[in-house]
């Protein structure tokens, strides 16, 4: 005997059942991003994609456009032209399950000063249906803080230790990292790492970390992301970035060649009657190209990511921006 089909019937006034969470293979795209202040340009047409998984470093120098950024994608700001997604949902739109995903620090780490610190979670653990209370304590007591304390009594590494054990028990897919470690102490800021290190190894957050601190960006990011101007400059894993840059160092006979009759030089500094040149994407044809200069002797070394991300980043300081009006 066949057993009977039954048909489930709904109510009409139900509601329908949530949407599952987008999925895509980047936490963050953006597509001809547009942002101006009056006649300054924040980002310029800026394309991007950040892969799931992992820590990814985004740096640059003031002005570089990761602040307006930020402001785009956490739904802030809307771009003049262009578009953004963050975790596959449009920036402009975004709700409060999908904010939920998402967890935000910066360097100021302001927090209710008024409230304890057990008053203030009792407050996020009603907003964030998937609050890890286990995930909050493990990492709080990392910086040693109690539930009784006051905001207003605690030091700005434990306000950022706070800060950073509530972003995390959220459990979000993606962490934003902005400036975090900023006027911490060394004791604080190892702290600091370490928690966001662990973080990584359970698995399922994606970290966009900004710092302008390269020993912290050497120390967590798999992926380097540089901003100038407002547009993606570079992209890759950290130390392929400082395998584009050397360091050279040559004593010439005379005078030494004028920057600009050598390829690819970023920076060069006059040290004890040695001159001392950081060039970007140059091989062993360089040191050809200094005997032919007149360089006696000559010698090639490596660089940090410190030197060749500054480096980088300052080669046109003193230049103006191309057709920036004049004042």
């Amino acid at each position: 005997m066949t057993a009977p089909n039954y048909l489930r019937l709904e109510r009409r006034d139900s509601p329908a059942p949530p949407a599952p969470p987008a999925v895509s293979d980047f936490v963050i795209e953006t597509d001809g991003l547009d942002l101006c202040y009056g006649r300054k340009k924040a980002l310029d047409r800026l394309s991007l994609r950040i892969p799931r998984g992992r820590i990814h470093a985004i740096v640059g120098a003031n002005g570089a456009g990761k602040s307006s950024l930020f402001r785009i994608l956490l739904g802030v700001q809307s771009p003049n032209t262009g578009r953004a997604t963050i975790l596959g949902h449009d920036c402009t739109a975004l709700t409060e399950r999908e904010r939920a995903r998402i967890g935000f620090v910066n360097e100021e780490h302001s927090l209710p000063s008024w409230l304890r610190v057990d008053e203030l979670v009792a407050m996020q653990r009603r907003l964030y249906p998937n609050w890890d209370e286990r995930r909050f304590r493990r990492i709080v007591d990392h910086f040693h803080v109690l539930p009784e304390q006051r905001i207003a009594g605690l030091s700005r590494g434990e306000r950022a230790g706070v800060n950073l054990a509530m972003a995390l028990a959220q459990q979000p897919e993606l962490l934003i990292l902005d400036e975090p470690t900023l006027g911490l102490d060394v004791v604080a800021k190892r702290a600091f790492l370490e928690v966001v290190l662990d973080s990584v190894d359970d698995g399922g957050t994606t970290i966009i970390y900004c710092s302008h601190q390269m020993d912290e960006i050497e120390r967590l990011a798999d992926n380097l992301i540089i901003l100038e101007r407002g547009r993606l400059v570079h992209m890759s894993p950290p130390d392929e970035f400082c395998e584009r840059v050397s360091a050279w160092v040559a004593e010439f006979a005379f005078t030494r060649p004028e920057p600009g009759l050598l390829p690819g030089v970023l920076q060069v500094q006059q040290i004890d009657g040695l001159t001392h040149y950081l060039v970007l994407d140059q091989d062993e044809r360089f040191s050809a190209l200094l005997q032919a200069r007149g360089a006696r002797r000559h010698h090639r070394g490596e660089v940090n990511l410190d030197r060749a991300v500054n480096a980088f980043l300052s080669r046109n300081h003193a230049t103006p921006a191309p057709d920036a009006p004049l004042p």
